[in-house]
């Protein structure tokens, strides 16, 4: 049987938390490693693309991952979807603080590995329109269809990301998918989608 102090990669998160509460330091690392790149692209998004205040939060998540690892209770949730739920707070809060302002500017182009320039060029073309799309969302379609889409998350972790029921869940992906491809349609040829 392995355990977290042996090969703490083949252990399960709420086990590498435990571990980390017994004094383990490389289970939050690897803890870290599995989660917080999820977070961070989550949190990216949710924050119209301000990736310093992504970072600031998903550091604010773990940090509070941290500080309740002694008292975890595996049973009540995953570990993911309790760092996502905090996650979601603290970027609910920081959209609610600056009234929604966000700067298009600060929004990075993702990174493509595509020889082609005009292929990067019309793929960050399709991102951004994406993102801008994504920004123009009520907050919880936005996050809905992200964790849902883009995160790959199940439709019940989401209910409980969300702190809604399933049908709620689905409701709001199905709204979001319908408004993305309204905003979206009127540019396919732009977006070289015809």
């Amino acid at each position: 049987m392995t355990t977290p102090a042996s090969d703490p990669a083949a252990s399960g998160d709420a086990a590498l938390l435990a571990a980390f509460a017994a004094g383990d330091l490389g289970a939050a690392r690897v803890l870290t490693l599995r989660i917080a790149p999820r977070v961070l692209g989550y949190c990216t998004r949710m924050l119209g693309g301000d990736r310093a205040e992504a970072e600031d939060v998903t550091q604010e998540a773990m940090l509070r991952l941290w500080r309740i690892a002694p008292d975890w209770e595996p049973d009540r949730a995953k570990v993911s979807t309790w760092v996502f739920r905090v996650a979601t707070n603290l970027c609910l809060d920081r959209l609610r603080r600056a009234g929604r302002a966000v700067d298009i500017g600060a929004v990075d182009e993702p990174e493509d590995d595509a020889p082609d320039v005009a292929e990067r060029m019309l793929d960050a073309d399709r991102a951004d329109a994406l993102n801008a799309a994504l920004r123009a969302l009520p907050d919880r379609q936005r996050q809905a269809v992200v964790l849902r889409h883009i995160e790959g998350m199940a439709n019940p972790e989401i209910a409980e990301v969300m702190d809604i029921g399933t049908a709620a869940v689905e409701s709001l992906t199905a709204r979001g998918k319908r408004a993305l491809t309204a905003m979206l349609m009127p540019r396919r040829g732009e977006l070289g989608y015809e």
